[in-house]
This record gives C-alpha cells, sequence and structure tokens, in this order.
C-alpha cells in the first residue's frame, strides 16, 4: 500500500470515528469508559453533543464567511492603484487586531453586544481577518508582472484583469489563508461558552469545573475532529488553483 492510500485509508478512518463519536452515544460511551474506566460520570447530559456540535458550526461558519467577505474586500482594495497607500496600514491593523487574546475581544464585545452568541461570533470574525488579509494581499502580488502587463496589452480593463488573472492565479494563496483562518476560529470558538454561547466549549467548560477529564476529552476530540475534516476538505479544494505552469513541471 502506497503512502497516499495508507493517509486516504487513515483520513476516512478518522472521519468514521468522529461520526460514530458525535452521533451514536453508544460508542462514545464505549470509547470513554475505556479511557477513564473510574469515571463515574461519562456523558454530559444537559445538551447533547451533535447540538454542541451545531451551534459550534454556527459560529464558525457565520464568523468565517464574514472575515473572508470583509478579508477579501480589503486584500483587493489595497493592492489595487488607488488603495495602495493604504496596504501597509492594512497589513499593520489585521496584525495588531491577531494580538489581542480571545478573552480580551470577549471582554470587551460584550458590553456592547451583550452575552452569547453575537460577541463571540464578533471575536471570531477579528481573530478571522488576518490571514485572509495577509494572503490575499501576498497572493495577488506574487503574480508575475509580465502576465498582469500581458492582460493588460490585450485590451483588459482592470476590473477584467483582476477577475480573469489575478483573482485566478492567486487563488491556491487566498485559499489557503481562508483555510488557516477557519481552522483558528474552530479552536477559538470553545472559548465562547465562557459567556453563554454555547458550542464545544461548554462541555469542555463543564469538565473543567467538576474536574472531569472524560467531559473535557469529548470537548476536545470532536473540536479537533472537526479542525482535522475542515482542513483536509481545504486541502482538496486548494488542488483545484494550482498554478497551471505548475502542472507542467511536476
Amino acid at each position: 500500500m502506497t503512502s497516499r492510500a495508507m493517509r486516504a485509508t487513515f483520513q476516512i478512518v478518522l472521519l468514521l470515528f468522529l461520526l460514530l463519536f458525535v452521533y451514536m452515544l453508544d460508542f462514545r460511551l464505549g470509547v470513554l469508559r475505556l479511557l477513564f474506566p473510574l469515571q463515574r460520570e461519562l456523558i454530559y447530559q444537559r445538551v447533547t453533543l451533535p447540538t454542541l456540535v451545531i451551534q459550534h458550526l454556527q459560529m464558525v461558519t457565520i464568523s468565517s464567511a464574514a472575515a473572508t467577505i470583509v478579508g477579501l474586500l480589503i486584500g483587493v482594495a489595497v493592492t489595487r492603484p488607488a488603495g495602495r497607500d493604504f496596504l501597509p496600514l492594512a497589513r499593520d491593523l489585521s496584525s495588531f487586531a491577531q494580538t489581542f487574546p480571545p478573552a480580551a475581544v470577549l471582554a470587551l464585545a460584550f458590553p456592547v453586544l451583550g452575552f452569547g452568541f453575537r460577541p463571540t461570533v464578533a471575536a471570531l470574525f477579528v481573530f478571522g481577518l488576518l490571514p485572509v488579509i495577509n494572503n490575499t494581499i501576498s497572493g495577488i502580488e506574487s503574480v508575475d508582472s509580465r502576465i498582469v502587463e500581458a492582460s493588460v496589452g490585450q485590451g483588459m480593463t482592470q476590473k477584467q484583469v483582476l477577475f480573469r488573472t489575478e483573482l485566478p492565479l492567486s487563488a491556491r494563496v487566498i485559499v489557503a489563508g481562508i483555510r488557516t483562518s477557519i481552522i483558528i476560529n474552530i479552536g477559538t470558538a470553545t472559548i465562547g461558552s465562557t459567556i453563554g454561547a454555547g458550542g464545544l466549549g461548554t462541555v469542555i467548560i463543564a469538565g473543567l469545573v467538576r474536574n472531569n477529564t472524560a467531559f473535557v476529552l469529548t470537548g476536545a476530540i470532536t473540536a479537533a475532529g472537526i479542525a482535522f475534516v475542515v482542513d483536509w476538505l481545504f486541502g482538496r479544494i486548494e488542488t483545484l488553483f494550482y498554478d497551471p505552469r505548475e502542472r507542467v513541471t511536476t
């Protein structure tokens, strides 16, 4: 069996394990009982794990979609001739936003937005911006200037150059930034439970409060599994955007 086949088999097994762990209560109970035979309470009873997964994915999806749209718009705007003067500012602001710890962003957001879902989404949005902005800028700037000049020489407008030349050739780098942004948000979203947003952090916090390692591991395994699946999916998507010149040389 080749390494690629082994890797594919491992990914399928891991995906099946995640699905069974989340949706099959008896399977999850068996795994946790095997790992923690002395633990009296193994299953978090207040909210079902599939419900927590849905809450978690809602926060990640909304925040990541907003970060992707805004990040792309900023990245494109500061690489245009009219907005290039703002390029250093965009880089500095996105980097500055990333230096804030998630708890601090939540602390600043909830007095204005209240407890629960909205401040958590706002915090995740801020944290998801940096990879998208930076990769959009880097991707567009990495496009060979000779290709851009050739596009202009064929009579393309600036808008046509952007959508027909620059974005297609930089798509691989941009998708990598979106991938990083979503993976960061999947992990960071667990802190939302501290202000009542729900999600997988709920069972993790409950485990920490009750000194219940089974609860903590339930949330951690599920969040890590989701991150792995998303990372794998975006890894496949990235291969669709390889530079055609790379296909020739590989």
